[in-house]
């Protein structure tokens, strides 16, 4: 059985406005993750929840660094966990 965990990030930037949460549905999709993301408010904020493989979720964390063309991420905060099992795909929440 793979390592399973559970990711909390918040990036901090251009983050809003530039396609960023859709950007990481599609990489947490691709890589079978489960959980969503949100912007956050103030405007200058994402969080993301995920929760699978733990090689995958490190990939997702790269993704985050650099967000999609348009996003400049100037600081980000990652919390890794156990894996609780509470979500069941990966999708945008507002």
């Amino acid at each position: 059985m793979a390592d399973m965990a559970h990711v909390s990030a918040r990036v901090y930037g251009r983050v809003q406005g530039v396609c960023f949460r859709y950007f990481v549905v599609d990489i947490a999709r691709k890589l079978g993750l489960q959980g969503y993301v949100r912007n956050l408010p103030g405007g200058d904020a994402v969080e993301a929840q995920a929760e699978g493989e733990t090689q995958n979720l490190q990939k997702l964390v790269e993704g985050l660094r650099t967000g999609p063309p348009g996003a400049q991420v100037r600081q980000m905060e990652v919390n890794w966990s156990a894996c609780s099992g509470q979500f069941r795909d990966f999708d945008i929440r507002y």
